[in-house]
């Protein structure tokens, strides 16, 4: 049984940085996909990054893009998110997702993904 675990999260200004980690119980041997979603209040939950984690081929969202990066270290069975240059709209609950099965994905759809953690607050002020 997989599990994910997040941590990173904080309150920071406008202009500062944040790096989240997901530490995974499997990583690679069977996580083909990870990715991190985010949920504003008011707002549904939405893709921000996203990894093959074989290939380690990225991909981002609009928003985020030149701003944050996604990487994983093997190593220690962990993913993490680079938030440079946060602004108040990436203010949200950040949650590491996986998936552990074939098939077609879309990286930022989230019922592609089976199994994720309990989620991270990051709060950005003006």
């Amino acid at each position: 049984q997989v599990q994910l675990v997040e941590s990173g999260g904080g309150s920071v200004q406008a202009g500062g940085s944040l790096r989240l980690s997901c530490t995974a119980s499997e990583y690679t041997r069977t996580l083909y996909y990870m990715a991190w979603f985010r949920q504003a209040p008011g707002k549904g939950r939405e893709g921000v990054a996203a990894m093959a984690t074989v290939g380690e081929v990225p991909w981002y969202d609009e928003p985020v893009k030149g701003r944050f990066t996604i990487s994983q270290d093997k190593a220690k069975k962990t993913l993490y998110l680079q938030m440079n240059n946060l602004k108040p709209e990436d203010t949200a609950i950040y949650s590491c997702a996986a998936r552990d099965h074939g098939g077609s994905v879309m990286v930022f759809r989230a019922d592609d993904y089976n199994i994720w953690g309990q989620g991270t607050q990051v709060s950005v002020s003006s």
